[in-house]
């Protein structure tokens, strides 16, 4: 049996722990980039539905004492911010005419 990592009330998720509960931009960016349109998809409409529920479940910690689970569910809400624009605007996984993310170096992470 599968070890649940996310609070059970959004177990639903878990299809998508270890692919989108990255810890920095620029994993996430990339895990991004190397998605199909139709993975970016299945990933915002199962995460869209649920963000008003995740947000009051995640106000309940402060940042910078996130529990286990709900730090997975945060990368997951970071990642969600992510693909947004890819689904919502782009239809593709990468930027149109966009800066080539590979030369952007993050200051911190």
């Amino acid at each position: 049996m599968a070890k649940t990592v996310l609070p059970a009330q959004f177990s639903d998720l878990e299809q998508f722990v270890g692919v989108w509960d990255l810890p920095t931009e620029r994993q996430r960016n990339r895990q991004r980039l190397v998605s199909t349109i139709e993975q970016l998809r299945a990933f915002y409409d199962a995460m869209m539905p649920r963000m008003e529920s995740i947000i009051e479940y995640l106000n309940q910690f402060p940042l910078d004492q996130i529990p286990d689970g709900a730090r997975q569910l945060f990368y997951l809400t970071l990642s969600l911010a992510e693909v947004a624009n890819a689904v919502e605007l782009f239809k593709q996984p990468g930027v149109i005419d966009g800066f080539d993310p590979e030369r952007f170096i993050a200051m911190h992470e």
